[in-house]
């Protein structure tokens, strides 16, 4: 049986752990004390290291957990796990879409997707995690209510990266790497002000903030129903695009295009 446990970072990152009670592979760490302190704190081994792109708040703390944590369980050197596009510290084993990475420490199997957008090789992993249920641990691509910018890739590129992550199945857990949720709200409410389930999701968003609780994982079949980048063919959501940036968008990619840039000026 396996756990899967978030591990704050910075201001707002979550470095997720994946454990077994005794081996943890932890997914992002953008730094590493956190990470100590939590395998102190749990009685945890490390036993693998997992990234999805390269900046440095998602592999920043490889080289001090390196350091302290050189081997796996059973004396191989700790793996590294990496999408091979991307220049990743100490990788020492590059995926891409169609891979699937057989970790033993804790014993779990990752698929790979390529979701190109936030980054230029940002990758996915995806998993059926004995207890934790089918998941999803998409970085900077996919965030409870909303994506990641476009720093390298296309308007293209992150839509379709979308589509696939929203193609999965609908109780997928997402396991994405920030808590920006409330202001990820608040741009899908000026979106779509109707929205009845989005509504809902705001006042437990609030609710759970509160108190200091993270608001994700979330759901790709929750993320399907209220977030307006996985909903940007919707009419509602085209029409107000449209009535945002004084115009109809020519196709779907333009479309997302304008919405993402709606996103980029929000406030």
């Amino acid at each position: 049986m396996l756990k899967v446990e978030p591990i704050p970072a910075f201001q707002d990152n979550y470095i997720w752990a994946i454990h077994d009670g005794h081996c943890a592979a932890v997914v992002d760490p953008g730094e590493s004390a956190p990470v100590e302190a939590f395998l102190a704190r749990e009685g945890l081994t490390l036993g693998a290291i997992v990234i999805t792109h390269h900046h440095g708040d998602h592999q920043g703390g490889v080289a001090g957990l390196l350091a302290v944590h050189p081997t796996a369980p059973d004396g191989a050197p700790l793996p590294v796990i990496g999408p091979a596009g991307e220049r990743i510290g100490a990788r020492t084993v590059a995926v891409r879409e169609g891979d699937t990475v057989n970790v033993a420490h804790p014993s779990l199997q990752l698929k790979v997707l390529d979701v190109p957008g936030h980054t230029a090789g940002h990758v996915a992993y995806v998993a059926d995690l004995p207890g934790a249920g089918p998941s999803v641990f998409c970085g900077d691509t996919l965030f409870a209510s909303g994506c990641g910018r476009l720093f390298e890739g296309s308007p293209a590129q992150m839509l379709s990266s979308l589509d696939k992550l929203a193609a999965l199945p609908g109780a997928t857990r997402v396991y994405c790497a920030h808590e920006y949720t409330r202001s990820n709200v608040r741009f899908a409410r000026a979106v779509e002000p109707h929205n009845a389930e989005l509504a809902a999701w705001e006042a437990r968003v609030d609710a759970l903030r509160a108190v200091g609780a993270p608001t994700v994982p979330t759901t790709i079949g929750q993320e399907r129903e209220v977030n307006p980048f996985l909903r940007s063919r919707v009419p509602a959501v085209r029409e107000a695009v449209a009535a945002h940036a004084g115009g109809v968008a020519g196709n779907d990619a333009a479309a997302f295009g304008a919405l993402r840039g709606w996103k980029d000026d929000f406030r």
